[in-house]
């Protein structure tokens, strides 16, 4: 195998290119990585508030289904309502993607009175 020699115009180019396209490629990664984490976020912020309202609807605590979103999601902002045979309860939080700030929201009502 021959070794080919660059002219000298040419040498560093490799070096150069890969230090333009190794940033971009990081910042994909990174941005990747936090949407399937504020994915993960949102799916469990829907189960617990699922969780807290079927408590609600049993007759549970207001604390106690508060508690049980903010155990599941740290951070979470929760909030609920009784209207007439259903127990709602909404939850809310901040995710971050690197500087980017996402809110997640989510909602569950159950049927009251289930005992």
């Amino acid at each position: 195998m021959r070794w080919r020699v660059l002219p000298p115009s040419e040498r560093g180019s490799t070096a150069a290119e890969l230090a333009l396209a190794l940033p971009a490629v990081a910042l994909t990664l990174l941005f990747g990585v936090g949407a399937l984490s504020a994915a993960s976020q949102q799916v469990a912020l829907q189960d617990a508030t699922a969780d807290a309202a079927r408590l609600l609807g049993r007759g549970e605590s207001v604390a106690a289904a508060h508690a049980t979103v903010v155990a599941s999601v740290g951070g979470a902002h929760v909030s609920d309502d009784v209207r007439g045979d259903l127990a709602c309860v909404s939850a809310r939080v901040d995710v971050f993607v690197g500087v980017i700030g996402i809110p997640l929201t989510a909602s569950s009502c159950a049927l009251s009175g289930g005992r």
